[in-house]
């Protein structure tokens, strides 16, 4: 393996996160316990509205049965009905059973109706099973009768005006008007329902993500340094808002729908094979085609999900990194190459969501060409059937109206699967980081001091950032209360990793830290880095405003504070010349403002904060000479009853500390003041002659 490519697989390995070890689908549904009346209420109404659905057909099939083909049944005489023909009372019942009673029956023949009276409840009977005889003859004789045989016997009818069928069958027309709106109340009851399950659900989805994603961005803050000195800015925000956002689609839409569809193809199959065993064999015969199918699209949209989110994540992450070094890219003018890698990254999440749509796009036509062959069959066999006499016109349509509605849920139950697998990658994802343990731990009960002095104390400490790789070497001294103490020495010595181990943002491998002679590793956290203000060379502005700047949305410091801490810094005559002033809005990392601007406010920050132990790494390195006297009138203020640890290059900066200690690979080399240094004749006058030189 070549030098490079070993390069490219550390880094590689330095920002991947560990693979997520647990179970992710039952960590998610963890979070909907708080809300288990909605879930339980959802999934009621989730059955009502399968059940409302299912009926559906039933109630257009039956209103075909009975009101539609209502010709069929025969009308009673001289029973209390509704229906007054010709001074004879009649009622239309759905058999003739009784015996020594007349009934009336309708026939239909070439677009015309006609009624047969005086038969007997055999008879009525007989006439039935006559019409649909196939080898039954029925003859119109051109003056208003028509004559039925078959099986020797033989029905006599009389033509019927427009008025006298509308009369006969007014039933059948209130029938119809019921079915009606029986079925515009049932649309209503669906509408109803899916309305409230929906906003219940979506609700519930939303508190649900808004919970996770204040836990994740609450749980990364608590993070050590080290997690995000190796991980990018850009996964860690597709964490935060991409793969969170995922999640909502699973509490809101995905395990609802998939308990839905699951009960309605049993649903649908029950029915189907209550109505009609035969007829349910024959829309069955498609399925293990939906099989087949359903699983071959799960394995490759499963892998199409995977690919997807990985492209996201290395765009986002680019685009985190090149936005935030876009001053360098100009600089060096490197905007066309970096455009080149957008674009080549902007490629590859295309190809993803196209390699997404195709599969989409196979499946789903693919579905439909099966449920369009199940269909066929089901016409042609249930046609069959109708001429047979097996089942009835009614009874065929629910089932061409269940056929067209069984595949739309097994489709829907193939993507939700899909759509699942994404959300537990992204929960998976999510899960990782939460799981992720802070290197640096505090003690279940942290000692908490009344008040904290500022003497500082390095007992044989030994630090390193990765395994052995050690930056700081057996490292011993002690700063007092009110001291001011500067580090001086070659990049790469160890002055700055000292000042991270005091705040504890890193913890040591051997030795020991102590704060006012206790281990910082006994204290509270919290209390350690309150005690401590810190300027670096880097200053990071806030988008907001010069007041939240410096106060750091804490509410307990006042504005007279924040004016204060900024006059105390010279910091008040440029915040003074603004428009606003204190309320001036400031841009991201406050590109509207100076170098030494930003230093200012960085001081104000500071001191508004009243630390007792002040560290300056660098803060005086990007400042110009005008702003440089101001700042070294404003430390002279900060530094006075604090201690005060600097790090700097320019060592005229330091001259006035009470000690300075000068590092060299790891090691403190030298200690003294700078005049006592000088006289040394050792690495400290080096580098003070080579400044000056």
């Amino acid at each position: 393996m070549s030098q490079n490519m070993k390069k490219r697989q550390t880094a590689q390995d330095l920002t991947d996160l560990p693979q997520y070890k647990g179970n992710a689908i039952l960590r998610m549904l963890s979070y909907m316990k708080a809300y288990k009346k909605t879930v339980f209420f959802c999934f009621f109404l989730v059955v009502m509205v399968t059940l409302l659905e299912l009926y559906k057909p039933i109630l257009i099939g039956n209103a075909i049965d009975r009101y539609v083909n209502g010709y069929q049944f025969p009308y009673e005489l001289n029973a209390e009905g509704a229906i007054s023909y010709e001074g004879e009372n009649l009622k239309k019942v759905l058999q003739a059973d009784k015996e020594g009673t007349e009934y009336w029956r309708l026939l239909s023949f070439d677009g015309s109706y006609y009624l047969v009276r005086g038969l007997s409840a055999e008879q009525t009977t007989l006439l039935e099973q006559a019409e649909n005889a196939s080898d039954r003859e029925m003859v119109a004789d051109g003056e208003g009768g028509l004559t039925l045989h078959w099986n020797n016997q033989e029905w006599k009818g009389e033509l019927l005006d427009k008025e006298d069928l509308k009369i006969l069958r007014s039933s059948d027309f209130q029938g119809i008007l019921l079915s009606s709106a029986a079925y515009l109340l049932l649309l209503l009851l669906l509408f109803v329902c899916n309305r409230v399950q929906y906003l219940k659900l979506q609700k519930m989805g939303q508190d649900i993500v808004y919970e996770v994603r204040q836990q994740v961005f609450a749980h990364v803050q608590s993070l050590s340094m080290r997690f995000f000195d190796l991980t990018p800015v850009g996964k860690i925000v597709t964490r935060v808002t991409n793969d969170v956002e995922s999640l909502n689609e699973m509490y809101s839409n995905i395990l609802v729908k998939l308990f839905k569809n699951s009960m309605k193809i049993c649903g649908l199959a029950a029915v189907m094979l209550f109505l009609n065993v035969r007829m349910a064999l024959l829309s069955f015969l498609m399925l293990p085609v939906v099989a087949v199918l359903t699983v071959v699209f799960k394995r490759i949209s499963r892998r199409a999900y995977q690919i997807t989110r990985t492209r996201i994540t290395a765009l986002n992450t680019f685009l985190s990194e090149n936005l935030s070094g876009m001053k360098i890219i100009q600089i060096f003018n490197r905007e066309v190459i970096k455009y080149q890698e957008f674009c080549e990254r902007s490629q590859e999440l295309y190809r993803a969501y196209y390699r997404e749509i195709m599969v989409f796009a196979i499946f789903r036509p693919s579905i439909y060409f099966v449920s369009v062959l199940a269909l066929v069959i089901v016409i042609f066999g249930g046609s069959n059937l109708v001429f047979e006499d097996v089942i009835s016109i009614g009874t065929l349509y629910i089932f061409i109206q269940y056929i067209n509605s069984f595949f739309e849920p097994i489709q829907e139950l193939a993507e939700q699967f899909s759509t699942l697998q994404n959300a537990v990658a992204s929960a998976e994802k999510i899960f990782t980081i939460l799981d992720i343990e802070p290197v640096v731990k505090e003690k279940e009960n942290p000692m908490l001091l009344p008040r904290i002095e500022g003497r500082i104390e390095f007992k044989n400490v030994w630090f390193a950032y990765n395994d052995e790789d050690f930056i700081l070497r057996d490292v011993s001294f002690t700063i007092e209360p009110g001291e001011k103490v500067a580090f001086v020495g070659a990049t790469g010595a160890g002055k700055s990793s000292i000042l991270n181990l005091i705040g504890r943002y890193y913890d040591i491998q051997k030795g020991e830290i102590l704060i006012d002679g206790v281990n910082i590793k006994d204290m509270s956290i919290d209390q350690i880095r309150r005690a401590i203000g810190q300027v670096q060379q880097d200053v990071f502005i806030f988008t907001g405003d010069i007041e939240s700047n410096i106060r750091l949305r804490d509410h307990s410091i006042s504005r007279k504070q924040v004016v204060e801490a900024a006059q105390t810094v010279n910091a008040h005559h440029f915040i003074e010349a603004l428009p606003h002033k204190y309320d001036e809005p400031v841009s991201e990392r406050g590109a509207t403002f100076s170098a030494g601007q930003r230093q200012l406010l960085s001081f104000a920050r500071t001191l508004a904060y009243q630390p007792h132990i002040l560290i300056l790494d660098e803060a005086t390195a990007n400042i110009d000479t005008e702003t440089e006297q101001w700042i070294q009138d404003a430390l002279f203020k900060l530094m006075e009853g604090r201690t005060t640890i600097m790090v700097a290059h320019r060592l005229s900066t330091i001259r006035h500390a009470d000690k300075i200690m000068v590092m060299h690979k790891g090691r403190i080399r030298e200690s003294g003041t700078h005049q006592e240094l000088l006289e040394k004749d050792g690495i400290y006058k080096k580098l003070y002659e080579l400044q000056l030189a």
